[in-house]
């Protein structure tokens, strides 16, 4: 297999790396042609518009789905290759957390964050309730492990799966959508959160987001996806100064630019002219 070219401006070591990657829902094709990589302690933002291909890229690297072509490296590791158990072995080192958390409502809290612990480790009670309330400590919320799903606020929500995203203190963190729905406050101590637990847990993250300010904030770098190709990549500061049209569109919210505000339609007077009246 040929080695996976990495992003000059990317780290040298990387722990994800996608290399011509292709991918279709039957006839749809999706991705055209995606080459990406992820540095090892690096937080990384996928941004586009919505049906870009974004999650499509998340499942990829989780193994979900297989690239109609192209090459999905997880740790040194082809994704497609895997069997079934090293597969699970090998998501057993990556945590998920999925837009608007997914808590399993009828659990405590303690018991959504126990979940992983307690399916993929022989640990036992007390070392399995010590290392729930450290990672609920670290997102602020070890007063609320009796709680249901139901009584937490959006934010609180949030905080929870992400203390259950790292419960297994993964080597990759991807993220869905993490900031959608959250009020100013509640976005800003999950952005910082990410950030600091990544650093600690010297973990990889992958954030598919829309949320440009908050995400340039915390990220290492960032890549554009639009029309199932990557069309602009950078660190936050050369995502800030750049002049390509896609992203100054993205960036400042613009309603028309290369993203464009009508559907392709004829002139309206020729369309006056065919309506029946």
């Amino acid at each position: 297999m040929p080695p996976v070219p990495v992003p000059s401006s990317q780290h040298a070591d990387p722990l994800v790396r996608l290399h011509g990657v292709r991918f279709a829902y039957g006839e749809r094709e999706v991705l055209r042609g995606i080459d990406l990589a992820v540095g090892k302690g690096q937080v990384v933002a996928i941004m586009g518009g919505s049906g870009c291909g974004k999650t499509t890229l998340l499942r990829l690297i989780g193994g979900q789905l297989k690239a109609s072509s192209g090459v999905v490296e997880v740790g040194g590791e082809n994704v497609a290759g895997l069997s079934a158990a090293r597969l699970y072995e090998l998501r057993r080192r990556m945590g998920m957390l999925f837009q608007f958390g997914a808590l399993f409502t009828d659990m405590t809290v303690f018991d959504n964050v126990a979940f992983p612990l307690r399916e993929h480790t022989d640990l036992d009670a007390d070392l399995i309730r010590d290392l729930v309330l450290m990672k609920l400590n670290a997102v602020g919320l070890r007063g609320a492990h009796a709680l249901k799903p139901a009584e937490l606020s959006g934010g609180m929500a949030r905080r929870v799966a992400l203390a259950r995203a790292v419960a297994l203190d993964p080597m990759l963190i991807l993220y869905d959508e993490p900031f959608a729905g959250l009020d100013p406050i509640s976005l800003g101590v999950i952005g910082q959160l990410i950030r600091k637990l990544n650093d600690a847990l010297g973990a990889s993250s992958v954030m598919v987001t829309h949320d440009i300010h908050e995400s340039l904030e915390i990220v290492d770098y960032v890549y554009f996806v639009s029309e199932g190709r990557i069309v602009a990549q950078g660190t936050p500061d050369e995502i800030r100064a750049s002049r390509d049209p896609f992203v100054h569109q993205f960036v400042h919210a613009e309603a028309d630019g290369p993203v464009p505000f009508h559907y392709p339609a004829p002139p309206v007077a020729s369309l006056i002219e065919e309506t029946p009246r």
